[in-house]
């Protein structure tokens, strides 16, 4: 039978992947989540490491998509998506650096953003009309999803990012393309991008736009972000036989729902260290119990991460047994001692951060741009606060989500030297940029999208 999908609201029916896929956001405003999962057995697990990353992709994805794609089709989507490499670097002893930056725009978003956009356009390919993808950034995302929904017929993408929070190349990544790819800079924080466009969705007048997201609270973004965790751990620790530790920087937290789908398929993860910046929401509600938005939410560096109300903390607590609405209320309590067991949050400062990009330049010659700094440091609080020593034998992972060309200003005044650019970086300094600048009244935006079908 194939998986089906379910609203973390669990006041609508659940749906078919293609449904969910193309819908976004579930009818009652809740994430879609499958009903069940497959589950790998640890002989299949030692199998992986012998498949590339697009055979390790369809192995993975298959079985939720099995209901509207054939496994031949998903492995040929795998293989245009994933035709970059996905290195795993020795740090020292049992640290390793997932680099998750060598995709077209240099960004872990990449992963699931190109999946995600071919198995729309397949899935598509009989119906006609235009599919317009409304999409909010905090940095990276945008630049992802307009890369890969660029030239595609009959989908046009909107990305909404906050004006004065992002960096001017993560800017350009968007501004830059032009053709199917809107890009709108809102006068106020990603959060009032985010909710301009989950309001947008619940919002009957604009029914007939045929709306769709791309952020990772849609489902097709996000499944595929469970299979690098299998890659790391495959090249890693399974040689050692022990599970693995995941440092995982986290701003709207699919990051770390992709980690926790990994876990439910049978990947023998120990711990999940979920770092954040300043924007503390989540370290706070795993030491209190209360949850509370980081209302504004806080400029920081690792600006992807400047989230005050992660979309994704509905996932883990329905992953958990509990229930949060899409305001983040909580209406069920999850099981705070399994969420505990499985994981350990941490809020990385400024300073913390900008010191850790220099220790790391200094001791190993490696330049972490800042998410990647901020998911170091919480490894490290991780191992100081639990009192455990790298000499366990268990791996330790840290994803470095995003190329330290994309933060050249930061890099310049805490290394004093200019990180080397991909060439895709120095071919957009050259582009033109077209944007708009709305303030941020959902109203405003509502009659740019009835003007502009």
């Amino acid at each position: 039978m194939p998986i089906l999908f379910q609203s973390t609201n669990s006041h609508s029916k659940p749906v078919s992947f293609k449904t969910a896929l193309l819908s976004g956001l579930a009818p009652d405003k809740g994430l879609f989540l499958p009903t069940e999962y497959p589950v790998f057995s640890n002989k299949l697990i030692r199998d992986f490491h012998r498949m590339s990353y697009p055979e390790l992709a369809c192995s993975l994805l298959y079985p939720f998509l099995s209901d509207d794609i054939t496994e031949q089709e998903c492995f040929h989507l795998a293989e245009r998506a994933y035709d970059f490499e996905v290195p795993l670097e020795r740090i020292d002893g049992n640290r390793y650096l997932l680099r998750l930056d060598r995709g077209p725009t240099h960004s872990f978003k990449d992963f699931g953003a190109r999946m995600m956009a071919l198995l729309m356009a397949h899935v598509r390919q009989n119906e006609s009309g235009k599919l317009r993808i409304l999409t909010a950034t905090s940095g990276d995302t945008g630049g992802a999803i307009a890369s890969a929904f660029l030239n595609m017929d009959n989908i046009e993408v909107v990305v909404l990012f906050p004006r004065d929070e992002i960096s001017n190349q993560q800017r350009k990544q968007m501004t830059t393309l032009g053709k199917n790819i809107r890009s709108i800079a809102i006068e106020g924080k990603f959060d009032d991008c985010q909710a301009l466009v989950k309001q947008a969705f619940a919002d009957p007048d604009l029914a007939s736009l045929n709306l769709s997201s791309a952020n990772s609270i849609n489902i097709g973004r996000l499944l595929p972000q469970s299979v690098y965790y299998f890659w790391a751990f495959t090249r890693t620790a399974l040689s050692q036989g022990k599970p693995v530790i995941f440092s995982i920087p986290s701003g709207n937290f699919g990051n770390a729902c992709g980690c926790l789908i990994a876990k439910r398929m049978g990947l023998p993860v120990s711990k999940l260290v979920l770092s954040t910046n300043s924007n503390d929401s989540f370290p706070r509600f795993l030491k209190t119990g209360i949850y509370r938005k980081t209302e504004p939410s806080i400029h920081c560096i690792s600006s992807a991460m400047n989230v005050g109300h992660p979309s994704n903390l509905a996932r883990i607590i329905t992953l958990y047994g509990g229930a949060m609405d899409e305001e983040g209320n909580l209406l069920r309590k999850p099981d705070f001692d399994s969420m505990i067991r499985d994981i350990f949050s941490v809020s990385i400062s400024e300073e913390e951060t900008r010191k850790t990009i220099h220790r790391f330049f200094r001791e190993f010659g490696i330049i972490l741009e800042p998410h990647g700094a901020v998911g170091m440091a919480g490894l490290e609080h991780f191992l100081a606060e639990e009192s455990r020593e790298p000499e366990q034998g268990h791996q330790m992972i840290s994803l470095e989500t995003a190329h330290p060309a994309k933060f050249p200003e930061e890099i310049r005044k805490i290394l004093s030297l200019e990180p080397d650019k991909p060439e895709s970086f120095v071919e957009q300094e050259r582009e033109n940029e077209v944007f708009e600048v709305m303030d941020r009244k959902y109203q405003t935006f509502k009659e740019y999208l009835l003007n502009n079908k």
